[in-house]
């Protein structure tokens, strides 16, 4: 599947609820801190957080936090990682500068996340990840799993390897029935967080070198078929997709990228 970055869980104190369910839209949560960085943006850091921050080629979720207690209500714009800690950008609702009349340390919020931008994320970015599946079971075997970008302004997948000019046409054509395949035929989407070991058997016995030993890597798997690590969100089953058109493949310089779209 699509290489991304190291998928262990976070050491750092914020705790990611989506990892653990995919599912979730809502979760509750601490404030531990709210500051404006330079330039103006300002941060609300959390000690959990439902909202997916922006990485391994899939955007970041919006939506809002809300103070349980009825009080200020903080619109998420923008969600980015950094050493373990998940930034929530965005600005107050009712406020001039969006900073001011904000949260304060240890307060309890709520949290909600745009379903249909998450929606959307998740079957472009299983999209992505079914397109690995499938350069492997139409016959392009020396092809390996490089870049994936799965924003909806433009989705594609990279691969290290070259397709011969005159199979192009062929090979979109069956890469495209070969996803359309497996998403009508449907395989539920597990994503747990393993041991290494066992993590390494999930994806065909081995795992990238950038993934550390003693890691417990998050792997995401597809039906029977082999997983791999991934930190992202995915549909719950491959069918949730619903259809998948491969809109063109391009090699240069000795890598294949294949672009893809979603149906709404």
């Amino acid at each position: 599947m699509a290489t991304e970055a190291a998928p262990a869980r976070p050491a750092g104190p914020t705790r990611l609820v989506y990892f653990d369910d995919m599912s979730a839209l809502r979760s509750s949560a601490t404030v531990l801190s709210v500051h404006q960085e330079e330039g103006g943006r300002v941060a609300v850091l959390l000690d959990a957080t439902v909202f997916h921050p922006q990485g391994g080629g899939q955007p970041a979720d919006t939506g809002a936090i809300t103070a349980t207690s009825g009080g200020a209500r903080f619109l998420v714009e923008d969600v980015r990682a950094k050493d373990g800690l998940v930034f929530h950008y965005g600005r107050f609702e009712g406020t001039e500068e969006g900073c001011g009349h904000g949260f304060k340390e240890g307060e309890d919020v709520s949290l909600e996340v745009d379903a249909e931008r998450r929606s959307l994320n998740s079957r472009l970015h299983s999209a992505g990840h079914l397109l690995d599946l499938c350069v492997h079971n139409v016959g392009l075997f020396h092809l390996q799993p490089g870049k994936g970008y799965h924003f909806p302004d433009g989705p594609f997948v990279e691969y290290k390897g070259a397709i011969p000019p005159d199979q192009i046409q062929d090979k979109k054509t069956e890469l495209e029935r070969e996803a359309n395949r497996l998403i009508s035929e449907g395989a539920k989407v597990l994503a747990s967080v393993f041991p290494y070991e066992e993590a390494a058997k999930l994806c065909g016995g081995s795992l990238p070198s950038y993934i550390s030993k003693d890691s417990t890597p998050r792997i995401v798997k597809f039906g029977d078929n082999p997983g791999g690590p991934c930190g992202g969100t995915h549909v719950a089953d491959i069918s949730i997709i619903n259809n998948i058109k491969v809109t063109n493949i391009r090699v240069k310089k000795g890598v294949t990228k294949v672009s893809y779209s979603v149906s709404p």
